[in-house]
């Protein structure tokens, strides 16, 4: 669960989050670490070297869902992806795609794909970059989901780095 959770999803909140994000000091080392509600210790970041990743919404549970209400709650998990990208492509340009799949398989993932993995944030990327804001940053959106009863969440990611694959 993360501290999205129940929330209605708002591009402009979104697109607001991300924008503040790409302006916080990112770490220069140190381990990942997770980042908590302090309430209820629903996850609310994680930060690592050069990299902040965060949720943006989160769908509810899937469990016991099927069949058209499944396909409904994809349906508007994407409609809320495609809705954010297109508001950022009309703010930094066209997006490129990253495919988070295959390409990480065979060998072990640099930073950030490993803390991508790691999350369970498997989605292709949205990105965008480099961001002058004032120095160099990358920005990414994906839609995720761990397995089929899980929530879908779409998270956001700011890094330092390039966000390629080799």
């Amino acid at each position: 669960m993360t501290a999205r959770a129940g929330e209605p999803f708002d591009t402009g909140r979104a697109v607001s989050d991300i924008e503040s994000a790409l302006s916080v000091p990112l770490p220069d080392s140190g381990p990942t670490t997770d980042e908590g509600e302090p309430v209820t210790g629903e996850w609310t970041s994680t930060r690592g070297k050069g990299l902040l990743l965060f949720p943006l919404w989160e769908s509810e549970a899937l469990t016991g869902v099927y069949g058209r209400e499944w396909n409904a709650a994809e349906e508007a998990a994407e409609a809320n992806l495609t809705a954010l990208i297109t508001e950022l492509d009309a703010r930094w340009g066209p997006h490129r795609r990253v495919t988070m799949g295959e390409p990480l398989l065979p060998r072990p993932a640099p930073e950030p794909f490993r803390t991508l993995l790691a999350k369970d944030c498997n989605g292709d990327l949205a990105v965008w970059g480099p961001l002058t804001v004032p120095e160099p940053r990358w920005a990414a959106v994906s839609l995720n989901q761990c397995d089929g009863d899980a929530p879908m969440i779409l998270t956001a990611l700011i890094s330092n780095r390039p966000l390629t694959l080799m």
